[in-house]
């Protein structure tokens, strides 16, 4: 399989399309691909090269702290004893041939099987929404042929409890609570791949919440075509409180199609937000409306204790309870905003933070919010730091009109790499501003191994990026490819392979842009290395 890969700005429009929970774990910012990749007999400048030397070093590479050049063999410019130089001129005719006539011949490699790709594309996520959905769908084909009673008296608890799950799987705090279950209890005594299966449902949880917001709608519709069917008896407030409740759902739910999403984000937001919050409060009204009225009688009805046995009124509370919770954690903090390169910009926060976490900021308080990873040297640091690759509108207003404060939620959301804390050793390889979402892991653990891949970091990220790396990771437990100084972009599933072995490793996290996400993990896939990629909602 071929290590390269590309990204074409053009179609990621960035802070308009592609900034959603999980930006700060893509690596976008990601130059590599304009590079040539490394044939394994490159000239790394322009002298001539007369003689390759192919033995390497008996220890590994990575164990004396350099960084190896994958398949790049070891370069010497003197001849051995005995040997002698040709001049081009005294060759056969027809040996040497103008390099104009020949084309170069571009790396190929075998294309990953279907299976791999199968599998892939089939993942935790799919399965979870393929599950909840199809199960939603055979309890509303029951319900229809009257075969399921309990969906006959609790339409609405069918509706709500998809809808609260839903929220769940989205909620800060929740999915912190998860994480904390999930490392304290199995990091020292479960077997890999139990923890494995527990970090890819951590990952994926978002197909539930997909899953169930789609089924929660599909129920709301069924009860309202219930309503509607049997309207001679319903009162006709009731009937458009329920059907107001319906319209404003499915917005909510269909503003968060990933066509949507990605590529017209604040669109996604507006409806996603601020319609799912007038959803919620229509939803308190159809929940009262409906039970108060009373059918049999056909009047109206004050009674408090009728309304909290019912389940729908506990399901709405606590929706609106954890929907609410993040949002009291909102602050506005002063930040400091460092510009090492027109490429990125650095911002620096009071505060140390756990690995792995991810912070949203914006400089409205309740709109435009942008995901990015927080890197800190550890909770009694003192500040914690998050970097922006500048792409969109957003990023490039930080660089134009630099801020001195925004606003975020201090309570932050854990992405994959929250659980690197259940593993003995991992690697985590990054391209690009991915450093953002994987520096924060190698720093606070030793058993973390860094590869980055990126051009010119140390001048596009500048000091503070670099200080962070170099005074905190040891030599020999990191790989920075400069691929502006090494001539081109290295063999990344040759370095993942080599470095999974002596390392001793057990699982690799990935942040990268989409293709090279992609290309890494049918590697990984095919030599059959645990590994974890960035994740894009579908």
């Amino acid at each position: 399989m071929s290590p390269t890969w590309s990204l074409d700005t053009s179609t990621t429009p960035s802070d308009r399309g592609t900034y959603n929970l999980d930006d700060a774990e893509k690596g976008l910012q990601d130059h590599t691909d304009k590079l040539p990749v490394l044939p394994p007999l490159a000239r790394l400048d322009e002298k001539e090269v007369l003689h390759i030397e192919t033995a390497l070093s008996p220890i590994s590479p990575v164990h004396e702290g350099i960084t190896p050049f994958s398949s790049v063999p070891e370069l010497s410019l003197s001849w051995p004893p005995g040997w002698k130089s040709l001049d081009a001129n005294t060759l056969p005719r027809g040996t040497a041939k103008d390099p104009k006539q020949t084309p170069p011949k571009k790396s190929t490699k075998p294309k990953a099987s279907r299976w791999i790709r199968f599998q892939l594309w089939f993942n935790t996520y799919r399965k979870f929404f393929t599950f909840v959905v199809l199960l939603n769908l055979v309890g509303i084909i029951l319900a229809a042929l009257g075969q399921f009673a309990y969906a006959e008296n609790h339409l609405g608890a069918l509706v709500l409890g998809n809808l609260l799950c839903a929220v769940l799987m989205r909620n800060e705090l929740f999915l912190r609570f998860l994480y904390i279950i999930a490392i304290y209890g199995l990091r020292s005594w479960a077997p890999l791949a139990i923890k494995l299966g527990v970090t890819s449902v951590l990952q994926h949880v978002g197909g539930i919440h997909s899953g169930c917001a789609l089924s929660g709608a599909g129920w709301l519709v069924y009860k309202i075509v219930d309503i509607v069917r049997h309207r001679a008896s319903q009162h006709t407030a009731v009937i458009v409180s329920g059907i107001i409740t319906n319209v404003l759902v499915i917005i909510s739910v269909l503003s968060a199609f990933p066509w949507v999403r990605n590529y017209h984000h604040n669109v996604f937001e507006r409806h996603h937000r601020f319609i799912g919050w007038l959803g919620i409060a229509t939803t308190w009204m159809f929940v009262i409306m409906g039970n108060a009225y009373d059918i049999k009688l056909g009047e109206w009805r004050a009674d408090a204790n009728s309304l909290l046995s019912v389940q729908e009124f506990w399901f709405a509370v606590f929706i609106t309870v954890f929907v609410l919770i993040p949002w009291f954690t909102l602050r506005e903090v002063a930040v400091e905003v460092e510009i090492p390169s027109p490429k990125v910009c650095i911002l620096k926060f009071n505060r140390g933070m756990q690995q792995g976490l991810l912070g949203r900021i914006s400089r409205t308080s309740i709109m435009e919010y942008h995901a990015f990873g927080i890197i800190s040297e550890g909770r009694k640091s003192g500040c914690h730091y998050m970097i922006c690759g500048v792409q969109g509108d957003f990023t490039k207003g930080l660089v134009t009109n630099p801020p001195k404060t925004v606003w975020t939620r201090e309570l932050k959301f854990a992405g994959v790499g929250h659980a690197s804390a259940m593993f003995k050793r991992g690697i985590r390889v990054c391209t690009g501003t991915g450093i953002g979402a994987a520096l924060s892991t190698c720093i606070q653990s030793k058993d973390w191994f860094l590869i980055w891949i990126g051009s010119d970091q140390e001048k596009t990220f500048g000091p503070t990026i670099s200080r962070l790396i170099h005074e905190n990771i040891e030599p020999e437990r990191m790989i920075l490819w400069d691929s502006k100084k090494r001539g081109g972009r290295p063999d990344s599933m040759k370095l993942l392979k080599e470095t999974w072995y002596s390392f001793g490793a057990e699982v690799i996290f990935i942040t990268s842009n989409r293709q090279g996400n992609d290309e890494m993990m049918q590697g990984c896939q095919a030599a059959g290395l645990h590994a974890f990629g960035t994740l894009w909602d579908f």
